[in-house]
């Protein structure tokens, strides 16, 4: 937010709906689906899906961001049973840990590579999390004829609200 304010970026996308005093946005047509991912010879590898039941007593790894506002509203009221080993800004960073056996990590759908060989899985959390995604601009910006282009093909790209 604080370079898109500064003008360092014409645009960002928000894992929240932006402040609309502030802010022009176009929502995405999908949400982001929420899970586990963990060592592919863990057993919790073995489950279709992934209960707040199971994470408790494991080490953690998400997003201070997520930790705070979307896993509560997955997890209720075994929140308070979850812990919390670490937080990160990029998945990737926190799936070296998760490879290593040190711990799982919370995240959205196919931001790691959970392919066979790559010695990790994905698990969809249940019931299902999902998460919105904003592409987010500041009111009165003037783009470049690039940036403006894109804007362009996006708004006729995704259905409207």
């Amino acid at each position: 937010m604080e370079k898109l304010d500064k003008g360092l970026l014409d645009f960002i996308v928000l894992a929240e709906a932006p402040d609309t005093d502030r802010y022009e946005s176009l929502l995405f047509p999908e949400s982001e689906e929420w899970g586990l991912v963990m060592p592919a010879d863990d057993a919790l590898a073995k489950k279709q899906a992934i209960l707040a039941d199971d994470l408790i007593g494991l080490p953690l790894f998400c997003s201070e961001q997520s930790w705070e506002n979307d896993i509560p509203r997955w997890a209720g009221a075994k929140m308070n049973a979850l812990h919390l080993e670490g937080s990160f800004r990029l998945s990737y960073n926190a799936s070296l840990f998760t490879k290593e056996h040190l711990g799982y990590l919370l995240t959205f759908n196919k931001l790691i590579n959970t392919s066979p060989g790559s010695g990790l899985a994905f698990r969809p959390l249940t019931p299902r999390l999902e998460t919105k995604l904003y592409l987010v601009w500041k009111k009165y910006q003037t783009f470049s004829p690039i940036a403006e282009r894109f804007l362009t093909q996006l708004r006729t790209s995704f259905p409207s609200p």
